[in-house]
């Protein structure tokens, strides 16, 4: 993505987003267990989650999943990417993806999933999701693949 600015030098991206039904943080290295324990016993649900054409997931161990959140750490510190794990309490379950929208200037490309046991919660997280890039972000395009109604 050479030459195209994600998001602008001076926007501060959100560190939390809260609902009534869940809390959306950004995914950190601490999520690890929880957060592996979330997907691993929901990959099929996740494949068949609108938007999730990505070659994940796919089995990995605890520590591979520990690398992964610390690369989404760092791509949330560098600017590159934004990830949130969503919570209920403790409980992960969830995750939202805002990464760049490829030649797009101030474009993002956003994937989220629940957890197969709190599969209601997809299109609440989606609308949720959806409304908080239209009030908080300061992207001109966005691609987030539609739920249901």
């Amino acid at each position: 993505m050479t030459g195209v600015e994600f998001v602008p030098s001076d926007f501060v991206p959100p560190r939390r987003l809260e609902t009534p039904l869940f809390v959306l943080e950004p995914l950190r290295p601490e999520h690890n267990e929880r957060d592996f324990e979330a997907w691993s016993s929901s990959m099929d649900h996740i494949r068949s989650t609108p938007g999730f054409d990505r070659g994940w997931p796919h089995e990995m161990t605890l520590e591979q999943n520990r690398g992964d959140l610390e690369r989404h750490a760092r791509d949330f510190d560098e600017r590159k990417g934004f990830t949130y794990t969503v919570l209920d309490g403790d409980e992960v379950v969830g995750c939202v993806y805002i990464y760049p929208l490829e030649d797009v200037e101030h474009g993002a490309r956003v994937a989220s999933w629940v957890r197969q046991s709190r599969a209601e919660l997809d299109e609440p997280l989606w609308r949720s999701v959806r409304d908080w890039l239209d009030a908080a972000w300061p992207f001109v395009r966005v691609e987030y693949a539609e739920r249901g109604t």
